[in-house]
């Protein structure tokens, strides 16, 4: 691995690149509140982060990324449009694999722009792409966006198109859900035995642990009701599982998508976005005939971002997590401005692992 001075002065060069394209140059704390983070991403993210408490600002989190406290900082006091670039040190616990790094510098471009969103998205990746310039990388694209829009058209209940939504960045708790609301699995035996008992409170039992009797019965009241719901057809079905499936070079996916979307009008906005974000990125100098599109690509790894998402990978040293990874983020814009949004893309960079395979010169 470089000597962290080596890094420090390629992240350096990294942010004067961007600075050098017009972003303005922004830092963030080191400790970021926890309260906002569990709000976003729930308790799950704290066996990703680190975290600390004082008797006065409560428990904090050492910065596991810096798109939270760059989103909030421009919803905050931001003109649109507006780009920034940042470098600095992001956490994460490693309980899996010592080798992977819990500490590395990580540098930025984020452009928050209501006007056009496809150029935006262009414009990130062909920044983020022209930084890593002579080294050996596969680019691997797709969108969120897509499969979001076909998880709220499908003719079920609200309450089913929430819990998928959720669960959109657990790719197997997903198709569980998928394999349940379709009939293919049934429903657990303890969950059909409480639906079919009457007032689970009529035996007297004493009330122990930490639901109130309102919520038990709240609970039992949803879980009937989804019980109630008629099963996903097998033609939704087919069609989700074909969406999933796409996997191919950017300008056969877009083809193999609007086929689909004649039978799934839902997705057909988006798919047209998706046409538009490849005009895009021709027209600044990417072959898209060569770039690979993944219906799936982020499921497992971009909780945030809810459209276009893209990462660079070294497929000699596949023991190397993506030298640089990113995506849009719209949703996080209204979460974090409460009601307030702006369409926002952004990527980040690993100096690091840039120096590890042989970059900037």
């Amino acid at each position: 691995m470089p000597e962290r001075a080596m890094i420090r002065a390629e992240a350096a060069r990294l942010r004067a690149l961007f600075e050098a394209e017009g972003a303005q140059v922004v830092e963030t704390s080191i400790l970021q509140p926890a309260e906002v983070l569990l709000d976003l991403y729930g308790e799950d993210i704290r066996g990703r982060a680190y975290v600390t408490s004082d008797a006065l600002r409560g428990e904090q989190m050492l910065r596991p990324d810096f798109t939270v406290p760059v989103v909030q900082m421009h919803m905050a006091y931001g003109a649109a449009p507006a780009r920034y670039t940042y470098a600095g040190e992001v956490f994460r616990r490693q309980e899996d694999d010592a080798d992977r790094a819990n500490e590395y510098l990580q540098v930025g471009y984020e452009v928050f722009d209501r006007e056009a969103p496809a150029a935006a998205d262009a414009e990130v990746f062909s920044r983020i792409a022209g930084a890593l310039n002579g080294l050996n990388l596969r680019a691997a694209t797709g969108d969120i966006g897509i499969l979001m829009a076909a998880v709220e058209g499908l003719q079920t209940s609200a309450a089913r198109k929430a819990a998928l939504r959720r669960h959109i960045w657990r790719p197997r708790r997903f198709r569980a859900l998928i394999d349940r609301y379709s009939g293919r699995t049934p429903v657990p035996p303890s969950r059909e035995a409480l639906l079919a008992a009457g007032d689970p409170f009529a035996a007297g039992a004493p009330e122990i642990g930490l639901r109130s009797r309102a919520e038990i019965e709240a609970r039992i009241a949803t879980l009937r009701e989804d019980a109630a719901t008629p099963s996903l057809s097998v033609k939704e079905v087919g069609l989700l599982d074909a969406i999933l499936s796409v996997r191919e070079t950017l300008p056969y996916a877009l083809e193999h998508l609007r086929d689909i979307a004649v039978d799934m009008p839902a997705i057909s906005r988006a798919v047209e976005r998706l046409a538009a974000r490849m005009e895009a990125l021709s027209a600044r100098g990417v072959d898209v005939a060569l770039l690979d599109f993944e219906a799936s690509y982020g499921r497992s790894s971009m909780e945030y971002y809810d459209g276009f998402v893209f990462g660079f990978y070294a497929e000699a040293r596949p023991d190397l997590p993506p030298v640089a990874t990113g995506g849009r983020y719209d949703a996080l814009t209204r979460v974090l401005g409460q009601g307030a949004a702006i369409p926002a893309v952004g990527g980040v960079l690993r100096p690091g692992l840039m120096l590890e395979l042989g970059g900037g010169e």
